[in-house]
Formats: C-alpha cells, structure tokens, sequence
C-alpha cells in the first residue's frame, strides 16, 4: 500500500472531483480557437516533414539536399540543348541553325530534331516547316567570318539552278518581311561533348541574295525572345538564366552573342534514382554592326564545360525531428491556450462581481 501511494504522489497531472470542474462559454471558445491552431500546425509540421526541397549550398543542420562535387568521367557522350525561340522579325525561309565544336566539325542548317513555325504579325502560328537540309563539313581552320557558309550556299543554290531558286527565295521571303512574319525555332541539338558554340542566322543563305532581300546588313533584325534553354532535363528547383530572356532591337542591328559555362550535375531523389543533367551561367555581349562590317548578324551560343560534376541529393528531416517539433507546436499551443482561458475566467469574474453586489445592497 505504501509502494502504490509512492507512485501516486508522483503523478504530474493529478485528476479533481467532476464537481469540482466549472465549465465555462470562455473556455469552449478558447478549447476550440486553441483545436483549430494545433490542428492547422500539425499540418503544416507534417508537410514539412514529407516535402523535400534543393539548395544549392552545403547546409549545416542537414535540413535540405546535400551538394557533392566530383571529376566529370563522362567521355564520348553527347550533349542534348534543347531550344526554344522567337524571332519576331525574320521569316523561317532565312534562319539556319549552324553549329561547330572544338574538334573542327561543321554543321550548317541543321536538322537534328529541329523544327521552324512561321508566325504571323500577331505571334499567330502560319505554318510549319521540319529543317531537312543537312549540310556536313569538316573544317581545319578556325571559323572566323560568315564567307564560308556563303560560298558553301552558293555552290549549293548552283546544282539546284542558281538563278531560279534565288528569285523564288527574294519574291517568298520579300513578300513574308512585307508582312511581318516571324519564326519560333525550336527543337533538341545533339552535340558532341566539347567546347563549341551554335548559332542562328542568315549565314545559311547566299551572300548576293541576303544583299538582294536585305540591303545590307544593317537591316537585319535579330531581335529574339528565348522561351527556354537547357542542357538537359529539367530538376525541381533548376534555374536557367537564359529562360524567358527578351532581346528587341529598334532602328539597329548586331551581333548577340551568350558566354555559357556549363556544369555537369547529378540529380539524386530520395527514392534514389539519378538524373544526369546540366546547369549553366551565362554572361552576354552585343556588338553592333554599321553599313561598312563585312559580318552578318546573328545569334551565337558559345558554350564551354566545367570539369567538376556536382551531386544534388535529396534529404528528408529524421522522424526524430518531426516529433520534436510537433511536440513543441502543441505542448506550446496547449500552454498558451490554458492560459488565455484563466485570463479570461478571471477577467470576465472581475466585471460580474461587483454588478452582483450592488444588486444584494
């Protein structure tokens, strides 16, 4: 009997006589405010501890991803860029997607999943158009000016029936300038692994028929909108400074041109998959262009890669974690609504009292 009155008088919650309780309106109010808030916090504790979410920085307490850095070991893969844009002011018929790389090779009007919708004034799509005319060169010399997809265009125009084709293409695209068209290119290149760069432009035409269309090059507006692009698929959290990047040019022309630093990244979910793709920085430069530049305008893409690949994995808060805060939210709402009702009690029994004495005198 001793032992079991020892417990008993360590009981931290002892019990009083159900007459002893008074239960007041105050306090059903303050219970169910207090409910609602407990309630309302063990939702937002519980999301909290389901969702993962990225940073991109080393973090101390282990409450997001950890971020690795390793040596890049891929070798001969290719490297996918995905694009997506506009040019409100250049007909489809002018625009080639050229690219080159480091090893010397030379792809001019590219097809690789490529493909042009011709737009109206308005942004409306017109047409579509898949690019079929590949052109493949191996070059030894460094590609400085625009005079050899001109030439390689001439001769090209030459076996089609040169004369011909060049009033066909000045009527067509003159006509389109007249009336406003535009072009969104879009489409997936694979490249080699390597440092390059890829553009898009008039380079793919003739040299005397873009001066027949154009004038000069003074007149060709590269004014474009760029919808996306990447490197790669997408991960949650993945910034792509170039998305959304609007570039107008007004009574001008020039020669745009993006400096990409590519960094290789490894995507870890929590159910352990992995997903290789790619970030990037850029810086831009826009050089203008006067009647006397032998140059055409364009849109270069200049891209080089980062030898470090960096690991992205994702981490869920320990359930030990959880707990503790779940008890912190609710062992602290409880308090602080227990004493929000003896404030009230008390309040409300200081107004009532002195009303009920002065109906007794």
């Amino acid at each position: 009997m001793g032992v079991k009155q020892a417990i008993r008088s360590l009981d931290a919650f002892p019990r009083a006589e159900e007459h002893l309780l008074q239960k007041t309106q105050s306090g059903a109010l303050v219970s169910i405010v207090g409910l609602v808030i407990m309630a309302t916090l063990f939702l937002h504790e519980l999301r909290y501890y389901v969702t993962t979410y990225t940073v991109h920085q080393v973090p101390i307490d282990r409450q997001a991803c950890v971020v690795q850095m390793s040596v890049d070991l891929k070798r001969g893969e290719t490297l996918p860029i995905h694009v997506n844009m506009t040019f409100p002011s250049l007909p489809c018929d002018v625009l080639s997607v050229d690219a080159i790389d480091m090893s010397g090779k030379h792809e001019v009007d590219l097809d690789t999943n490529i493909w042009k919708l011709r737009l109206n004034s308005y942004g409306h799509i017109i047409g579509t158009e898949y690019i079929s005319d590949l052109v493949e060169k191996e070059h030894e010399h460094k590609h400085d000016d625009n005079k050899e997809h001109h030439d390689d265009s001439h001769e090209k125009l030459n076996a089609l029936g040169f004369d011909q084709a060049a009033e066909d293409m000045i009527k067509k695209v003159k006509l389109a300038l007249a009336n406003g068209e535009g072009c969104r290119v879009y489409g997936v290149l694979d490249v080699q692994r390597v440092a390059g760069n890829f553009h898009i432009s008039v380079h793919g035409l003739n040299i005397y028929v873009a001066q027949m269309i154009f004038g000069s090059s003074t007149h060709v507006n590269v004014s474009h909108v760029i919808h996306d692009l990447s490197f790669g698929p997408k991960y949650p959290g993945i910034h792509n400074p170039l998305d959304e990047t609007v570039r107008m040019l007004h009574k001008t022309s020039g020669t745009f041109k993006y400096y990409i630093k590519i960094v290789p990244t490894e995507y870890r979910y929590i159910s352990k998959e992995v997903l290789p793709t790619n970030q990037f920085s850029v810086t831009e430069y826009f050089s203008p262009i006067n009647e006397f530049d032998r140059t055409w305008p364009a849109v270069y893409f200049l891209y080089d890669l980062s030898p470090i690949t960096v690991t992205i994995k994702e981490e869920r808060r320990s359930f030990l974690h959880f707990i503790t805060r779940l008890c912190a939210v609710l062992g602290g709402t409880f308090a602080l609504t227990g004493l929000l009702d003896r404030w009230m009690y008390r309040f409300i029994e200081a107004l009532t009292k002195p009303s009920s004495r002065s109906v007794v005198r």
